[in-house]
C-alpha cells in the first residue's frame, strides 16, 4: 500500500467513525431532524427497512462505523467506499437542507455542511475507484479475452497445418498403391 493510500484512507474514514458511533449512541437529534427523509429513502430501498426514523439512523450509523472501519484499515477499500458514499447521500439531504432554512446565517451554516458532505462524496466515489494500482477488473477482463482469442487462433493454425500435412500423407500413400498393372 503506498503512503498515501495508508494515510488517506483512515482521514477519509475518520468523520464515518465518529459519526457512526454517534448515531449508533445519540440517534433521536438526527432521526427528528430528517425523519420525513429517511421514510422516503426506506421506502426506495428493494428490501424491507424499518419505518422508525431512530432504527434508520441507527442503521445508517453501523454502516458509516463498520464501512468507516474497513476502509480506515485498507480491508476492501472499494466497497466500504461504495458503502459510506451510499450512506452518506441520504445523510447529506436529510441534515443539511440548506435551501429550507430562513434565518441566513443558518442557511449558510447548512450549506457549507452541505458541501463538505459533497466534497466527501466525491472522495468516497474516488476511492470507490482506486484499485491501488493494480489493473481494473474490465482490464483484466479485457486482457484474459485477448489471451484466449490468440490460444484459439494458434490452435486453429496447428490444426490446419495438422490436417494440410495429413492429407498430403495421404495423397502420397494413394499414389504408391497403384492399381495392378497400372504403370
Amino acid at each position: 500500500m503506498s503512503l498515501v493510500r495508508m494515510i488517506a484512507r483512515p482521514m477519509l474514514a475518520g468523520m464515518f467513525i465518529y459519526g457512526g458511533i454517534d448515531a449508533l449512541r445519540h440517534p433521536e437529534p438526527k432521526a427528528a431532524t430528517g425523519g420525513d427523509v429517511a421514510k422516503a429513502v426506506a421506502s426506495l430501498v428493494p428490501f424491507k427497512l424499518p419505518e422508525d426514523p431512530v432504527q434508520l439512523v441507527r442503521i445508517n450509523g453501523a454502516v458509516q462505523l463498520g464501512a468507516g472501519l474497513l476502509l480506515a484499515t485498507g480491508r476492501m477499500p472499494r466497497m466500504s467506499a461504495l458503502a459510506l458514499a451510499g450512506a452518506l447521500a441520504p445523510t447529506t439531504v436529510a441534515g443539511h437542507r440548506f435551501w429550507e432554512a430562513k434565518d441566513p446565517q443558518a442557511r449558510r451554516t447548512q450549506r457549507i455542511q452541505f458541501l463538505k458532505n459533497a466534497s466527501m462524496f466525491g472522495g468516497l466515489l474516488l476511492a470507490s475507484v482506486d484499485t491501488a494500482g493494480n489493473p481494473s477488473l474490465s482490464w483484466r477482463a479485457r486482457r484474459a479475452s485477448a489471451r484466449a482469442v490468440r490460444r484459439a487462433e494458434r490452435i486453429a493454425d496447428q490444426m490446419q497445418a495438422s490436417a494440410t500435412r495429413g492429407l498430403g500423407h495421404t495423397a502420397d500413400a494413394l499414389h504408391s498403391v497403384r492399381p495392378a498393372g497400372a504403370h
